[in-house]
């Protein structure tokens, strides 16, 4: 199962059908813990699970802890390391330790209501953050605006930042510990020019979870035989940017090596706040091209933003490796905030 949203679908599923569901959440880990802090596992009371917590160490007995969930509609806290006996006996024997939150799904944990509304939240791409009071299981949904709206209460601001991160996170509030867990849109990688490294890039940046946008106004690149199952847009940039709108969870990445398309695309990208700008071309040209963008207003800090030539520095030479060096270059800005 690819995706949380399925995983949620799955879980609504169930319940129509009449089964119990538990919902196991990595709430925190430390050391080498296979599975990132808000990774679901869903578990039917047929005994089906999906999703993970631990990438196969502690499935098994985090199934089992799901069963007395459901039977006494009791929400538990479990933890598990190398210096627990239970540990070794479930296969954390890595060097990590991962703790988790097992709820059931009802009314006595995660309200099949509030369920439906992450669903809906996460279909319509509206940021949400669903707060669950790890003593009692309680959950409450918290839509913070991204943009600091001046005053917030503790609980307002660690929302925000989490969405502004997209980093779920533990905190203590009123003597209560409360696990936050973002829910944002998929990032968006935009890419300006349907050329033959396109055609790679595609698939290996829709494969690591970003949605991807192709924008090229000639009709014979951007075509469906092309590009099957992506979201084109036969505008030129500058107007195909503005009505696509540029967030700080949006990349850009253009690879026409035409001025006519490029620039337009970067001028746009400058002007706003996407989380990584990238321009294909090799050194030559893009000095060529910082020299064309000065002269339109843009300064040379600003300039510094455009990642030029494109992509990590592996020594990719096919256009299935630049692909790779592009997306991986994209994660890092996106993970790691690098600028």
């Amino acid at each position: 199962m690819r995706s949380t949203t399925e995983l949620l679908r799955q879980v609504r599923s169930w319940r129509a059908e009449g089964h119990q569901v538990g919902l196991a959440t990595v709430v925190s880990t430390w050391g080498s813990a296979p599975r990132p802090v808000g990774g679901y596992m869903a578990i039917c009371s047929t005994g089906t699970f999906v999703g993970s917590v631990s990438g196969g160490c502690v499935e098994a007995a985090v199934v089992d802890v799901a069963q007395g969930v459901m039977a006494e509609q009791a929400p538990r806290v479990v933890e598990y390391g190398v210096s627990d006996q239970d540990a070794w006996a479930v296969g954390l024997a890595c060097g990590g330790r991962v703790r988790i939150s097992v709820v059931p799904v009802g009314t006595a944990g995660l309200d099949d209501d509030v369920l439906d509304e992450v669903i809906r939240a996460r279909e319509a791409q509206d940021p949400i953050v669903l707060a669950t009071s790890l003593d009692a299981g309680a959950h409450e949904l918290l839509r913070p605006a991204v943009a600091d709206g001046g005053v917030a209460s503790e609980l307002e601001g660690a929302a925000r930042e989490a969405l502004l991160t997209d980093r779920a996170t533990l905190l203590e509030v009123g003597g209560r510990e409360v696990f936050l867990r973002p829910h944002n849109p998929p990032a968006r990688v935009i890419i300006v020019g349907a050329a033959h490294v396109t055609q790679s890039l595609v698939p290996l940046a829709s494969e690591a979870g970003f949605d991807v946008v192709v924008v090229d106004p000639r009709a014979a690149f951007a075509s469906v035989e092309r590009f099957p199952g992506v979201q084109l847009v036969r505008s030129w940039p500058a107007e195909a940017l503005a009505e696509l709108g540029l967030d700080h969870r949006t990349a850009v990445v253009t690879v026409t090596h035409d001025p006519k398309l490029d620039d337009p695309a970067l001028l746009a990208a400058l002007h706003a706040e996407p989380f990584y700008i990238g321009a294909l071309g090799s050194r030559r040209t893009h000095a060529s091209r910082l020299e064309r963008l000065e002269a339109e207003g843009i300064d040379r800090a600003a300039l510094e933003r455009i990642h030029a030539p494109v992509g990590l520095d592996i020594g990719a030479r096919t256009t299935q490796e630049i692909a790779v060096s592009i997306v991986a270059q994209i994660i890092q800005a996106l993970r790691k905030g690098v600028a």
